[in-house]
């Protein structure tokens, strides 16, 4: 990883991302009671990582769902704004007055139209590969698998590593 890369994942202390595309692989399930969104779990269980090392973690999204909520509330995730207004960039700026981080210790993942304004920001701006054209211009890294498949894993894995949190975490889980 070459040098700025490396310092903009060692400077990360609050994961913020998208939802649909992200967590997700863009599909909705809908026709029954709910919609019905797929997860990742290996995803979850890295934002769980995360905030074990004292990383706070944050879902923004412009499209409020009970699937999503559902899944923030079972992983615990710290931040959770499901807005219809458009504006992401209001939503992070007012988790970092509340957190007391900037956006250079900020980490983003987004893929669409409605990213590019935080992905612009943020310290470490992160994409899919299927993310759009403007949101893979405006990323530091993007990652080798999809979103809902792994892409936020990566991501986790990465910022650990690059911390020294890492082997740490593989020692306690190895006991």
């Amino acid at each position: 990883m070459e040098p700025d890369l490396q310092k903009r994942f060692e400077a990360v202390r609050l994961f913020l991302c998208d939802v649909d595309g992200i967590l997700t692989d863009t599909s909705v399930w809908m026709g029954g009671v709910d919609e019905l969104k797929r997860f990742n779990i290996q995803d979850g269980l890295g934002l769980r990582l995360l905030q074990r090392e004292g990383i706070k973690v944050g879902w923004i999204s412009n499209r409020p769902s009970f699937a999503t909520t559902a899944r923030a509330n079972d992983l615990k995730i710290d931040f959770l704004q499901q807005n219809h207004d458009g504006n992401k960039v209001t939503s992070v700026n007012e988790l970092l007055k509340q957190t007391g981080i900037d956006w250079n210790h900020t980490c983003y993942m987004g893929d669409d139209i409605v990213d590019l304004g935080v992905l612009k920001r943020a310290g470490l701006a992160v994409t899919v590969p299927h993310a759009l054209p403007e949101a893979k211009k405006l990323s530091h890294y993007v990652t080798t698998l999809g979103g809902g498949q792994g892409a936020v894993r990566e991501v986790v894995d990465l910022i650990l590593k690059a911390q020294g949190k890492w082997q740490k975490l593989v020692d306690f889980f190895t006991q």
